[in-house]
């Protein structure tokens, strides 16, 4: 009976002394203890889009269709090596080394503005391209046909044959005001349509030095190269500007871009769908901003206007007696602030129309009729 006692007590010893090894080193193998520790977490209701206050997931919803990618392409011939261009070298080796033509791609945005087919664009996402291809965001491709471009705003118009176009509604730009939200979708790197967000940072920003007529939007929404020609909508998803540039001293975002506003935009647009181009107003005179210096020089106070620099002979000022060192100060009786403000005013002028000019000469203010001429277009 002991000796049996003595084997069960030892057996039971050694069983212990298993099971705390392995409850110790491995007790993931001790099948009724859980294989992971169970966590309890809190997870909200689905939401409605509605009840989101802080997001803008309908406008782009609403936004994303009508924005294209604009894919362009063109051949180059590159030079080729400058022994070729000796006739003894070419006498023995012919065209053997003659560089072969290379397609070049670029890319931009676009956005659809009309059912039939119109998509609103930069004209630098086009201007040197010879095949142009859109793409929707619903898969669908075609080849674009340019309708036309004006370089001096950097617009372009296109058409494409696709039906049941989702084309944006037109917001109200003019009434935008510095620190409204706007969203900017386009296609930047190349990576894909993407919206960012921002506010309105300026209005009728000008002399920035991008275009010939400024009246810019500026925004921190990120834009980035590929954005050019693509949307800048207000929070719900109305078109208020074209995407077309950004000041940047690392080609990528430093949060400020420049978009044109689509009520300056749309005048263009009809204009090159009327007539494939756009006719502006022109007096044949170079101007520069009047600045304190040059104020003081002219012992003139008031800044407003700006100073005559040069004259074209011939021109339509010129005949009508306009001189290099005149201060433009009105057309039509309207105070004009600076050039860019009298550029963009006469180049809404009709032309042919008699306008009445007011300048300062000789700290006289004096009055001349100038027949409006037509701009010449602008490479």
């Amino acid at each position: 009976m002991y000796r049996l006692w003595l084997i069960f007590a030892q057996t039971a010893a050694v069983l212990l002394a298993i099971f705390f090894v392995v409850s110790t080193l491995r007790p993931d193998l001790l099948s009724w203890r859980p294989r992971g520790e169970i966590v309890t977490v809190r997870e909200v209701a689905p939401a409605v889009i509605a009840d989101r206050s802080d997001s803008y997931a309908k406008a782009a919803e609403i936004a994303m269709p009508s924005v294209v990618n604009i894919f362009t392409s063109k051949e180059v011939k590159e030079p080729g090596h400058p022994l070729l261009d000796d006739p003894m070298f070419r006498r023995f080796f012919g065209e053997q080394l003659e560089t072969k033509p290379r397609r070049t791609f670029s890319l931009g945005s676009g956005v659809i503005v009309s059912p039939s087919g119109y998509v609103l664009t930069n004209h630098h996402v086009i201007e040197t391209a010879e095949d142009v291809e859109v793409a929707l965001v619903d898969g669908r491709k075609a080849k674009a046909k340019l309708i036309g471009s004006d370089p001096e705003t950097d617009l372009a118009v296109l058409k494409i044959g696709l039906k049941d176009l989702p084309a944006m509604v037109f917001g109200q730009s003019q009434h935008i005001k510095v620190g409204d939200v706007v969203l900017a979708v386009g296609n930047p790197f190349g990576v894909g349509q993407s919206v960012t967000m921002g506010i309105v940072s300026a209005l009728s920003r000008s002399g920035v030095g991008i275009n010939t007529f400024e009246d810019f939007i500026q925004t921190d929404a990120a834009v980035n190269p590929g954005n050019s020609g693509g949307a800048l909508t207000d929070t719900s998803g109305n078109l208020v500007g074209i995407n077309t540039a950004i000041y940047s001293r690392s080609g990528g975002s430093l949060g400020i871009g420049f978009a044109i506003p689509i009520h300056v935009a749309s005048q263009i647009m009809e204009k090159i769908i009327q007539s494939g181009s756009v006719t502006r107003g022109w007096l044949g005179v170079s101007m520069q901003d009047l600045t304190g210096e040059l104020a003081e020089s002219f012992d003139i106070e008031n800044l407003s206007g700006a100073l005559v620099a040069s004259v074209l002979k011939d021109g339509p000022a010129d005949k009508a007696g306009i001189k290099p060192g005149d201060i433009l100060t009105a057309i039509e009786g309207k105070s004009l602030k600076n050039s860019s403000e009298i550029l963009n005013h006469v180049a809404a002028l009709p032309p042919g129309d008699a306008v009445t000019v007011t300048i300062i000469r000789n700290k006289q203010r004096q009055s001349f009729p100038i027949k409006v001429g037509v701009r010449p277009r602008q490479r």
